[in-house]
């Protein structure tokens, strides 16, 4: 049984005609397996052609070191029989920081031989072999020393053919450990202070009611006044697999110390060499085995959280060397010191766009920051300040105040090194990649962002306000039925065939798009947003809807008062429709509808008159006629489209809010509550102010239930109204629309003019593809900030996907979608 680490880059050594190719192909998947002839037969078309070697070996390497670099195991299939071979390989291993290990198949020169024979491809006869095994001889006495983890050496046809493979999971990969978790910053000796931080985390004893597992973060000795105590609680949470540890720079130092190594002794370290000089020499060398044994760092939930002492950057997640270790120990420094003599450390948090949660240490600061979803916990607890726990998967921080000031720092503690309320120009300058859990990374281009930031620094409402944008919304697939350019029918076969049971048809309301940010007293939104008052109402583009918000803001508070207790909460943010459009697009329809309605009105029945009159006197303009009167009736329905978006305004008077969605409030991001309970929960709402959303449910494998959807769609268009959004019940994910529009036949003559019926084959090869990967792209980060607003990250992390849908709402798409 051979067992190798499943992070690793397998070498295998052998002569040729030893049957490398053949134990590679029955062990690994083909995609595993980088072969030397493989690449050979690449750069020329002949796998036996000796002058293509060099070519072939750079080939190789470079293969090598892309799967190394993804994280994927990999088999070299080569002969590796000289140093040189093998010492570049290793080199590589250790470049891309995984394990080598090699597989040594070492055969009687006579099989190589005969099986060299009878392949016609092979015609270089036994010298070759024999210099080769020459080699595998002079090396097998010292491969060992090369820089493998391990050597295999399977001697004879027999014991080749009875091998078998097993992996070895990486000792930092935990991902199967899902938590939830108390992450416990730096504690350095202070034992009084993390039985206190238990407690208040809800820990009896060794074990927490709810299960809940305890991870340290290193630096449980030093400077304070109890690192034996420490010790001593945090081994017996691990025995009791309850807790787990990752190596500390301190528990590093203090190893070597006991080991009788020559370390200088400074930074606290004498005060934890003389408290254990009075504890039981049993316990010092449990103390000394526990230390040494911790490992660099931990992956945890999946791959979605890493625990390191100084933190860790994403190349080096799962990966083992000394420089992955001396990273977690130490940071990144940059060989400098300060005017403290202490190590000038880079900061690598500012530069992390990882995947994974990165929760850390080392360097005390006042208080915990979040920086590119990175951590650290350590707030000098021994040093007069606090210490810090880190709830998982909550995003909740839990601190207790320092006893007393245990040590003297050298250094003041820092501060934040930004107001974590407010994006910085920095986290959206430049061609950007936004992390999110819904679509994974999202590119924000350099001209998109740069759009963005013109209109948040000039027209947007404070951005602390601004948690959220909507997204764009795609149209159904155009519809082939007589007369139509969208119907339901296409909106139900799309959902139906990505697999979803039942979808909700929402009126859509003749209205402007709005967010409503609602705190229900002026502290609440202080604490929450970190500005006084009583909320926000924004465009899809941010801007305020009015110039004074304050009295729209105070009667949709009042509105919303059901809420609060329905909700458990003391903040919310909705989705809905402002009405009518005319409030806020008064100017727009007088400029660009009812200016075209007007002319159409006044020029249409004169050309009609005349044309009757010509038609009289004999001349042949029948066919001109036809198409003018069509053109006047079409211009009439165009009029009254837009006519029916619009109702007197007086101030507030006749101003209406129609929520559809309750998209955030205290701990939850409840957009991804299914549609049912959000009109559920907002028919809760009674007051003149707020329209409630008329919709229907409908059973996609029901022919009856679609029936009825389309009759419902079509007396509602009728009677003058927009259409509906056609919604899976319950959030899909993935490349499945949330939603799209089914606009009214009459409410597309406002969009595409008023004779838009007579050009339906050409308006039928519109292009929706953008405009639905915008949408789907532009929802992902709509849920990203929501999720990151309901688990209490800072103001500028909620802020950096909302600029990210601002930015892509500059890509260039057909308005009219």
């Amino acid at each position: 049984m051979i067992s190798i680490p499943e992070l690793s880059l397998v070498v295998l050594v052998g002569v040729s005609g030893s049957g490398k190719s053949t134990f590679a192909a029955r062990h690994f998947k083909p995609t595993q397996i980088i072969s030397s002839d493989f690449c050979r037969g690449l750069v020329s078309d002949d796998e036996n052609d000796q002058s293509a070697t060099p070519a072939a070996f750079d080939l190789l390497h470079h293969i090598v070191g892309v799967r190394l670099s993804r994280g994927l195991l990999t088999v070299v299939d080569a002969t590796n029989v000289q140093y040189a071979a093998r010492r570049s390989l290793i080199d590589l291993a250790k470049k891309h920081d995984v394990l080598a290990e090699a597989i040594v198949l070492d055969v009687p020169e006579e099989v190589a031989v005969e099986r060299n024979s009878t392949r016609p491809d092979r015609d270089f006869g036994a010298r070759v072999v024999i210099r080769q095994r020459k080699d595998l001889r002079r090396s097998l006495g010292k491969i060992s020393r090369d820089g493998f983890r391990k050597v295999h050496v399977l001697r004879g046809v027999e014991e080749i053919d009875r091998a078998e493979i097993a992996y070895e999971k990486g000792w930092t990969d935990k991902r199967e450990l899902t938590g939830p978790f108390d992450i416990i910053g730096d504690v350095h000796g202070c034992r009084a202070e993390l039985e206190s931080l238990l407690a208040r985390l809800g820990w009896e004893g060794l074990t927490h009611p709810e299960g809940r597992t305890a991870v340290f973060v290193g630096d449980l000795v030093d400077r304070g006044p109890d690192s034996p105590g420490v010790l001593r609680l945090v081994m017996s949470m691990v025995a009791a697999g309850t807790a787990i540890c990752v190596a500390g720079n301190h528990e590093a130092k203090l190893a070597r110390a006991l080991q009788g190594r020559k370390v200088t002794v400074a930074h606290g370290l004498r005060e934890s060499l003389d408290q254990l000089a009075a504890e039981p020499p049993e316990f010092v060398a449990r103390a000394l085995a526990f230390m040494d044994g911790l490992l660099s760092h931990y992956v945890l939930d999946g791959g979605r959280l890493v625990v390191a002492h100084a933190g860790l950057k994403e190349a080096y997640h799962g990966r083992a060397s000394g420089r992955v270790r001396a990273f977690a120990l130490y940071g990144d420094t940059t060989g400098e010191t300060d005017e403290y003599g202490l190590p000038v450390r880079y900061p690598w948090a500012e530069e992390y766009r990882g995947r994974a949660m990165v929760v850390y240490g080392h360097t005390p600061t006042t208080r915990p920051e979040w920086v590119n979803n990175t951590i650290c916990l350590d707030t000098g607890c021994v040093f007069g300040g606090s210490l810090t726990a880190l709830r998982y998967p909550e995003r909740e921080l839990v601190q207790v105040p320092a006893e007393k000031v245990w040590y003297e720092s050298v250094k003041p503690l820092a501060g934040p090194a930004r107001d974590p309320a407010l994006l910085d120009i920095g986290d959206v300058r430049g061609t950007r990649h936004i992390e999110t859990r819904f679509a994974g990374r999202i590119k924000v281009h350099e001209e998109n962002a740069a759009a963005a930031l013109e209109v948040m620094s000039r027209f947007a409402v404070d951005p602390r306000w601004l948690v959220y944008l909507p997204p764009t919304m795609a149209p159904a697939q155009t519809s082939a039925l007589d007369g139509y350019l969208e119907h339901p029918d296409e909106a139900f076969d799309e959902f139906a065939a990505a697999g979803v049971g039942e979808v909700v048809c929402e009126e859509k309301h003749m209205g402007s798009r709005a967010v409503a940010v609602l705190a229900r007293t002026p502290e609440a939104a202080l604490k929450r947003f970190g500005v006084a008052g009583g909320g926000a109402v924004y465009t899809r583009t941010g801007r305020p809807f009015f110039t004074d918000l304050e009295p729209l803001v105070e009667r949709l508070r009042e509105a919303c008062e059901p809420l609060w207790e329905a909700l458990g909460t003391d903040w919310v943010v909705l989705d809905c429709e402002l009405l009518p459009w005319s409030a806020k697009a008064g100017e727009l329809i007088r400029s660009q509808y009812a200016s075209v309605g007007a002319a159409a009105r006044a020029a249409l029945p004169e050309a009609v008159s005349a044309l009757e009159a010509a038609a009289g006197r004999g001349l042949d303009v029948g066919g001109l006629l036809a198409r003018t009167r069509q053109r006047a009736g079409n211009a009439a329905l165009f009029r009254d489209a837009y006519a029916r978006y619009c109702w007197p305004v007086d101030g507030l008077d006749g101003v209406r809010l129609a929520p559809f969605q309750i998209l955030a409030c205290e701990g939850r991001a409840t957009a991804l509550e299914p549609h049912a309970w959000h009109l559920e929960t907002l028919a809760l709402l009674d007051s003149p102010m707020i329209t409630q959303t008329r919709h229907v449910v409908v059973s996609l494998d029901s022919a009856r239930s679609r029936a009825e959807a389309v009759a419902w769609w079509e007396s509602m268009t009728a009677q003058g109204g927009e259409g509906m959004v056609v919604k899976p019940a319950a959030h899909v994910g993935g490349r499945v629309q949330p939603g799209v529009k089914v606009r009214g036949r009459e409410y597309l003559r406002i969009i595409y003019g008023p004779d838009y019926t007579e050009s339906l084959d050409v308006l039928r090869r519109r292009f929706l593809g953008k405009k639905r990967s915008l949408a789907l792209r532009e929802h992902a980060l709509g849920l990203e900030a929501l999720a990151r607003l309901a688990e209490g990250e800072a103001g500028w992390r909620v802020h950096e996907p909302v600029f990210g849908v601002l930015a892509l709402e500059s890509e260039p798409v057909d308005p009219r979608l």
